[in-house]
């Protein structure tokens, strides 16, 4: 299982984060979420990870972690982005949307690629470079995806070369200042 593999690769918080209300979550956002997501918040919470990732919870109490207002803040941005540059074709169709999941202190996004109809399981991931039109897709899970990388038998092109750092770090949201 990808999250036992994580687990042990990434320390887990000394404390367990506060439970999430997963009907409302999913209510405010309009999609029912990867269940390796809800899983990984569970364990982890929104935090730091090597000191770049910055894995987003929703309603995360620290706003910078927060799920809930990288998502508006996207699409909003996005919005007036794609008014002047090139989408990544598979915005194209209609009702497909992109929901970040974690983001870097470099601007770096990483989203889910919702396709109305499609199983949340099996949403692809897809990777933004900061300031940039170039995009990677995995057909992954979160926790798939984090493992990889932070094991190495994953590397992303569009994230930072010291990603991830030798020695991994989790910082919980809630440890961390505004």
């Amino acid at each position: 299982m990808p999250l036992a593999r994580l687990t042990e690769l990434l320390p887990r918080p000394e404390a367990p984060p506060p439970a999430k209300d997963w009907e409302a979550v999913e209510r405010e956002l309009g999609v029912r979420l990867p269940r390796d997501y809800t899983a990984l918040m569970a364990t982890y919470g929104g935090g730091f990870i090597d000191n770049y990732l910055l894995l987003l919870e929703p309603g995360c109490g620290n706003s910078v972690y927060d799920l809930f207002r990288h998502a508006e803040e996207r699409d909003e941005a996005y919005e007036e982005l794609w008014n002047d540059e090139d989408k990544p074709a598979e915005m194209e169709e209609a009702g497909n949307r992109l929901i970040p999941w974690a983001t870097t202190d470099n601007g770096e996004y990483l989203f889910w690629l919702v396709r109305p109809g499609r199983n949340p399981d099996e949403w692809t991931l897809m990777i933004n470079e900061e300031g940039g039109e170039e995009w990677e897709r995995y057909a992954m899970t979160v926790t798939q995806f984090l493992a990889g990388v932070l094991s190495g038998e994953l590397r992303s092109e569009g994230l930072w070369s010291r990603f991830p750092e030798e020695v991994h770090s989790f910082r919980p949201a809630a440890s961390l200042q505004r």
